[in-house]
């Protein structure tokens, strides 16, 4: 198996990228399929059933209008989310849905959308079931489809999530382990990110591939933008959760202008702490509102990476564009290593694979762009996860908001001071890169399915228990 990294980091829509953007995409899959087959316009009916996590949170993660939007032909990459959720609507009050975008059928939200809350399917914990029916009730397509994390989609017959992407070429520095992009890197004398590339040039020349990672970087950037303009005090979905995005960005601001008025050089020596916790509220704002976002490698953990590359192109002299295509190389690198070794779904794992992940791909990412050499970028990512072991998925209410966005914040400092303190060494190091991602493993497999997003244990409890109480 090989992955790429585009791969690990797609543009998409929030609040999730395992509920909200793999749905979207099971959906539309499904239409596409029957419109291939020539199923289309014999198709009466379709009923789709969320199962596992899906179906336990699915309302808060926005799966139901993932799966009309892609049943009408909608892809998280280009859908038009100004007019998506009155679509949504508008197929709730008509009651006609356009599958695969023109054939219309009747479609009863509250029947033929199903969210089974205690149920699951074999495979995964994120399972879907999707059934075309004909007029006389015959079944004639029926489908079942996991979303494994970070938006990637199997149907059941994969036995496995690695069978998601088939290697058509061989690669000239394949690895699965830590252990073996080490011995790659110290055996061509390659940086990881020139070994990263040199795979990619398997895939597609090097300029698209630089030209689709800058595209990428210009979408955090103005997912960043979008989170601090937005004028809604409130996000959506019924926690009075209050943005603060705009108003942080308005204050630093004052406080910058207020600084240079007075011609001082005085400055809170923590001061680029302000600015990361900045870019990654904005862009876990703005994805719990259902904006488009990187997945990077998940949506719950979208402010991560782009709130620490903001950091380097802002505070970092010397950044520039190579500098930010070798650090998202980087940082996919070992975003492949945690998806082939362990999982990126916060279902599966809890949120350990989501947040400790893309921390430890940050951390990489910055200790590579800060001149670190293979065995210290190791050493970062390492750091970056043993410290986020054993984080439980709690969504309160359901919702990618509490404590999610705050969590994102913390996660990007956390991977600043990791690439940091492993660029203040030498890259010997007592717990390994590959031992850590197989603790995560471990621990997720240990871990009780209430803290892997389902929202019935954690804060997602104690949390609407203590407002009730108050209330």
């Amino acid at each position: 198996m090989s992955l790429s990294v585009l791969d690990l980091f797609s543009v998409g829509i929030g609040p999730s990228s395992s509920h909200t953007v793999g749905p979207m995409r099971a959906a539309l899959r499904f239409a596409t399929e029957l419109r291939r087959d020539g199923l289309l316009e014999s198709v009466a009916r379709v009923e789709t059933g969320l199962y596992g996590s899906l179906g336990a949170t699915g309302r808060g993660h926005g799966s139901d209008r993932a799966v009309l939007l892609g049943l009408e032909g909608a892809e998280p990459e280009t859908v038009d989310i100004e007019h998506a959720y009155g679509r949504v609507d508008a197929i709730r009050e008509q009651g006609t849905l356009l599958l695969a975008g023109d054939h219309a059928i009747d479609f009863n939200v509250d029947t033929d959308l199903i969210l089974y809350r205690r149920e699951s399917l074999p495979g995964h914990p994120n399972g879907m079931r999707f059934s075309a029916y004909a007029s006389d009730g015959t079944v004639l397509r029926m489908r079942e489809y996991y979303s494994v994390g970070g938006g990637f989609v199997v149907d059941a017959d994969a036995v496995k999530a690695d069978a998601l992407v088939v290697e058509e070429s061989p690669l000239p520095a394949p690895f699965t382990t830590s252990d073996e992009l080490m011995e790659a890197c110290r055996i061509s004398g390659r940086s990881i990110a020139e070994l990263m590339m040199a795979n990619e040039d398997v895939v597609r020349p090097r300029e698209e591939t630089r030209a689709a990672l800058l595209h990428i970087w210009d979408v955090m950037q103005e997912c960043v933008d979008n989170g601090c303009n937005r004028t809604e005090e409130l996000l959506p979905g019924g926690l009075q959760v209050r943005r603060r995005a705009p108003a942080l960005r308005r204050s630093l601001r004052e406080h910058e202008e207020a600084m240079e008025r007075l011609s001082t050089n005085v400055r809170d020596p923590l001061w680029a702490m302000e600015w990361v916790n900045l870019y990654a509220l904005a862009v876990n704002e703005e994805n719990a509102s259902g904006g488009r976002v990187v997945t990077a490698p998940t949506n719950g953990a979208a402010g991560i990476v782009p709130a620490v590359l903001h950091f380097y192109t802002r505070f970092v002299d010397g950044a520039d564009d190579d500098g930010v295509i070798d650090f998202m190389l980087t940082a996919a690198a070992v975003g492949i290593l945690f998806k082939l070794g362990a999982s990126i779904s916060g279902a599966e794992v809890g949120c350990q694979g989501e947040v400790g992940s893309a921390c430890s791909m940050a951390a990489a990412g910055l200790c590579a762009v800060l001149g670190g050499t293979p065995q210290q970028i190791e050493n970062a990512a390492e750091i970056g996860i043993e410290h986020n072991l054993g984080l439980t998925c709690d969504p309160v209410g359901g919702l990618v908001q509490v404590p999610c966005i705050e969590r994102n914040a913390i996660a990007s400092m956390k991977a600043i001071n990791a690439a940091r303190l492993a660029m203040q060494g030498d890259g010997n190091h007592r717990v390994t890169l590959d031992q850590a991602i197989r603790t995560m493993r471990q621990t997720g497999a240990d871990m009780k399915s209430k803290y892997k997003e389902t929202s019935r244990g954690g804060l997602a409890v104690n949390v609407i228990e203590c407002c009730w109480l108050t209330s």
